[in-house]
């Protein structure tokens, strides 16, 4: 299977069309698409509609996670339900198998990597945080739990690992991800691991037990020499 990934579209029509073409190559090059979540720009119910209009016209099956700016507006359950009605596979704890491969996604949350992993300890709003990325680690969990296939490929918007987020100030680091995912990805395995969010990160890194990471961030695929608008990969 050649997959085409991509995150962080923040769809807008004049910034699509810059992109328009490049994406309409997929269906000649990939025989699904990964959307990494930042799909929007404000989480609203009217962006949805206009990418919608954009990715149909793709025709290629699409799996998909949400991303922070999703969220945006409180109307990511209206988001999921209107991409679900197009076919699109919204991945948000759950998995997905397809012609042998199976697929596991959640948005992933803050909180920092290694041994800067933020812990709760302290006031109720730290463990708040916390538990939040702790939520999201056990969705990734149950998700991989319930993949049968052999090949498996996981779906992040957040970043699992720093490697990935390496080129963005580092005041920043423990907003861009955390390394909870990787974690869960370590202890049942996967081919890889896609994600977005860092714009200005590193396109490629490795989990402490040595499974590859992607950032797909269409910033980072435009920053390229030609510019691309997605990643292929060879599952």
């Amino acid at each position: 299977m050649k997959i085409a990934a991509v995150a962080d579209i923040h769809f807008s029509p004049p910034s699509y069309d810059r992109i328009r073409t490049l994406m309409e190559r997929a269906r000649d090059e990939a025989d699904l698409m990964i959307l990494a979540g930042d799909l929007t720009n404000y989480g609203r119910a009217q962006e949805m509609e206009s990418l919608l209009n954009a990715l149909v016209r793709l025709r290629i099956p699409i799996v998909a996670v949400l991303g922070n700016h999703d969220y945006e507006s409180g109307q990511e359950a209206e988001l999921m339900r209107m991409m679900t009605a197009e076919g699109i596979k919204v991945l948000d704890g759950t998995a997905y198998e397809r012609d042998g491969v199976g697929f596991a996604g959640t948005k992933g949350f803050i909180g920092g990597f290694g041994r800067g992993v933020l812990t709760a300890f302290g006031e109720p709003q730290i463990k708040f945080i916390v538990q939040a990325a702790v939520d999201e680690a056990l969705k990734l969990e149950r998700a991989l739990a319930q993949i049968r296939t052999e090949k498996r490929i996981v779906v992040l918007h957040y970043a699992p690992i720093g490697g990935t987020v390496a080129g963005e100030a580092p005041e920043i680091f423990p907003y861009l991800g955390t390394s909870r995912l990787s974690e869960v990805v370590d202890r049942h395995g996967a081919n890889f691991i896609v994600h977005g969010h860092a714009h200005h990160g590193t396109r490629e890194g490795k989990t402490v037990g040595g499974i590859p990471v992607y950032n797909v961030a269409l910033h980072l695929l435009q920053s390229q020499d030609p510019p691309r608008a997605y990643r292929i990969f060879d599952v």
